[in-house]
């Protein structure tokens, strides 16, 4: 398994904190920033982050910010991205098991970094389910495509 992470200015807490939790799970991940502390636009890491989950790159992708919800509109305007802001570990769970979601987004001045962690985990070991969700996935996908 590959993922991608990053994070604007309001998240870089934790990004930090789920890295370590990357590395605890032993999965392979590259952090992407940002690496600062002065205000940063949070499309310049979430686009590119989502564009390489779409290539196969990587398997997913974790996005934080302050609330969630700027890095989830950025990613989900990627072709091939199918990103949840998520709050909470029973939609991290429905995400991937109904959506197949294959980028997270969370917000730092949302949830603390415990939960973060218990979301992250639930996210990264869910499998998608397909069956009666796969017609509605494969109409995003046909959507998409027009």
């Amino acid at each position: 398994m590959r993922v991608i992470i990053a994070s604007d200015h309001g998240g870089i807490n934790l990004r930090n904190e789920i890295t370590s939790l990357l590395e605890e799970m032993s999965i392979n991940y590259e952090d992407i920033g940002c690496s600062c502390e002065g205000s940063v636009d949070y499309p310049d890491y979430g686009i590119p982050a989502a564009e390489r989950v779409a290539d196969g790159e990587f398997d997913y992708g974790i996005l934080v910010c302050g609330t969630g919800i700027g890095m989830t509109i950025s990613a989900n305007k990627v072709k091939g991205v199918r990103c949840a802001l998520v709050h909470d570990v029973f939609s991290a769970k429905a995400t991937r098991q109904h959506n197949d979601a294959n980028v997270i987004a969370l917000g730092e001045r949302v949830i603390g970094p415990g939960l973060a962690r218990e979301i992250i985990s639930t996210f990264l070991n869910e499998e998608y389910e397909g069956g009666r969700h796969a017609n509605r996935v494969n109409k995003i996908k046909a959507y998409e495509e027009q």
